[in-house]
């Protein structure tokens, strides 16, 4: 896949509007986004939870041990925080979402220390 960018001015937007996430948290969720609808037979609204859950298995695919690491780094510390960033992209039109859509179906779709350190498949928390 190749990597994504925003247009010139996009990131200017949203940094007026949310500022605690890194450029790349924003480009990461949506590569999550067509992560997810590769995945399926035919193209569809994904919900919150399964961009949620697409976000976990993503980082884990591109970033294996360090996931949680690195989507903090971009401030993404728990599955709000993905809501946060996918509705900041629909308040400037740049996704689009059904009236039913609302932040609150990020709420707690996992916890990110479970997600990424104690259910990792190399993880002796879990044994």
């Amino acid at each position: 896949m190749t990597e994504l960018a925003f247009r010139e001015g996009i990131m200017d937007q949203i940094r007026l509007r949310e500022q605690r996430f890194d450029e790349r948290a924003y480009l990461f969720v949506l590569a999550a986004l067509e992560h997810s609808q590769t995945r399926l037979v035919e193209r569809r609204h994904i919900t919150g939870p399964e961009l949620a859950h697409a976000c976990r298995d993503l980082a884990l695919h591109r970033f294996g041990v360090l996931a949680r690491v690195v989507l903090e780094h971009w401030g993404m510390r728990s599955t709000m925080d993905i809501g946060d960033i996918v509705f900041t992209l629909v308040d400037l039109g740049l996704l689009i979402s059904q009236p039913q859509d609302s932040r609150d179906d990020f709420y707690g779709v996992f916890d990110f220390a479970d997600a990424f350190e104690r259910e990792y498949p190399w993880s002796t928390a879990h044994v």
